[in-house]
């Protein structure tokens, strides 16, 4: 049975002077025959027409329409744009005017680019960089998701399981005709492809998760004692007023999170409870989620009190390679210049500032950025930017391992078969048939 065509608002909801309806299926090019009670425009050029309730023949609206016959189509299907006025009046008519026709329904979410997928128009982690596209709401983000919808990442899996599907062949070949002498040394010769193979996933691995951080978020946890300048920090950075700012100590409880574009990369920022000694239940509870969020978190900032004179023993318990150290109140307290640069010498990275007056904030930002960028910023090759992704590469290298010491030919067969199997199910090239709502769920009703 042949699929109802699909239709919905491709473009933002709310008043706006343009709308764009989209519709896909068999049952288009009727559509637009009977709206516009006319023939079927040139494929591909806009055209100027009025279109009409079929059943009252009252006018619906002026539009312009856009024809993509299929197979050359989003969708793959025959598919049609009604750019018609914006107004919820003129939305909401056409809308009923096309439910009410036969075989025709309202798309499900993300139906328009599993159509599309199903229909060889794009892989799997083409849809997925779509999607990413869309939420995008950085420049990092925006570059990392336009380099996967263009297939970038699709390529790289399937280079490797083009590379893989030749040595599983030969190990065939030998299983059947086991009675015949195959050269030695071309098994040895294998055994090195799988072994390089091996090698390159192993590196696309070890990328310090580089893509998942950059599509999420970067994770920053700001820590310390009560009455620090913690909350004024984020306040600052936010712009705003997210957190209560008082010299009462325990004033922050709970987690607070802002999320910031810091130099085109995306930051989720946390405030947490000041860390002290207490017998309070409700400030031990939000000391014990500030402990939580700094040990989850992509780095922490360690906000230390320049008038509080034992402020250095603080260094010894968060010192480790995600800490930055923020010396604050330089504006009431003189820094001991003799105590900073010993600090300095043992490679801590500590920045003074004054949160209050806004001095030295700009150095400790552009360092942040940097580091960020260095860090989590777009790399020369794809990374892997969900964990599904991650899962299946992991899945593959521990197949190629298996592989190289397996000790039977048919035993090594399999395994380069499930490598070919774990990368095949990134780009939709296997059995991912439970995987498709999942991945489209998450588009907008009209992609």
């Amino acid at each position: 049975m042949t699929e109802k065509t699909i239709y919905a608002l491709a473009s933002g909801k709310g008043r706006a002077g343009i709308a764009i309806i989209r519709i896909s299926g068999t049952e288009t090019s009727n559509i637009i025959k009977i709206l516009s009670l006319a023939n079927l425009p040139k494929a591909r050029f806009a055209k100027y027409l009025s279109i009409y309730d079929p059943k009252t023949k009252d006018l619906l609206d002026d539009c312009i329409l856009l024809w993509f016959p299929a197979p050359n189509s989003y969708t793959g299907e025959d598919v049609a744009e009604f750019h018609i006025h914006g107004g919820v009046a003129v939305i909401n008519s056409f809308m009923a005017v096309l439910n009410g026709l036969d075989n025709v329904r309202l798309a499900l979410p993300g139906e328009f680019t599993k159509r599309a997928f199903l229909n060889d128009k794009m892989d799997l982690t083409k849809a997925e960089g779509l999607i990413d596209l869309i939420n995008a709401e950085t420049e990092a983000q925006k570059k990392q998701a336009q380099r996967q919808s263009q297939g970038a990442l699709g390529k790289l899996y399937i280079s490797w399981m083009n590379k893989i599907i030749p040595l599983l062949a030969y190990y065939e070949a030998e299983i059947d005709f086991s009675d015949e002498e195959l050269p030695k040394e071309l098994g040895q010769r294998n055994k090195e492809k799988i072994n390089q193979i091996n090698d390159e996933i192993a590196l696309h691995l070890n990328d310090n998760n580089r893509g998942e951080r950059l599509r999420d978020g970067v994770h920053i946890a700001i820590i310390g004692q009560p009455n620090v300048g913690k909350s004024s920090l984020l306040n600052s950075l936010a712009k705003r007023d997210v957190a209560i700012v008082s010299d009462i100590a325990g004033t922050t409880r709970d987690i607070l999170e802002v999320h910031l574009d810091l130099n085109g990369y995306p930051v989720t920022l946390y405030d947490t409870a000041g860390i002290h000694e207490t017998v309070g239940i409700i400030e031990n509870e939000g000391i014990r989620r500030a402990l939580k969020i700094a040990d989850s978190a992509d780095l922490k900032i360690i906000m230390l009190d320049n008038i509080t004179p034992n402020w250095q023993n603080e260094l010894t318990k968060y010192n480790d390679n995600n800490s930055i150290f923020l010396l604050n109140k330089i504006d009431i307290n003189k820094i001991n210049n003799e105590i900073f640069n010993q600090i300095k010498n043992f490679g801590i990275v500590i920045f003074c500032l004054s949160v209050k007056s806004g001095s030295g904030i700009s150095s400790f930002l552009n360092y942040l950025g940097d580091r960020i960028e260095k860090e989590f910023g777009l790399s020369e090759t794809p990374t892997i930017t969900r964990n599904r992704h991650r899962e299946a590469v992991i899945d593959a290298n521990a197949a190629l391992d298996r592989a190289l010491i397996a000790p039977e030919i048919a035993l090594a067969a399999e395994d380069l078969r499930m490598a070919v199997r774990a990368l095949g199910s990134i780009t939709g090239q296997g059995d991912v048939e439970d995987l498709l709502d999942i991945i489209f769920s998450d588009f907008c009703i009209g992609k």
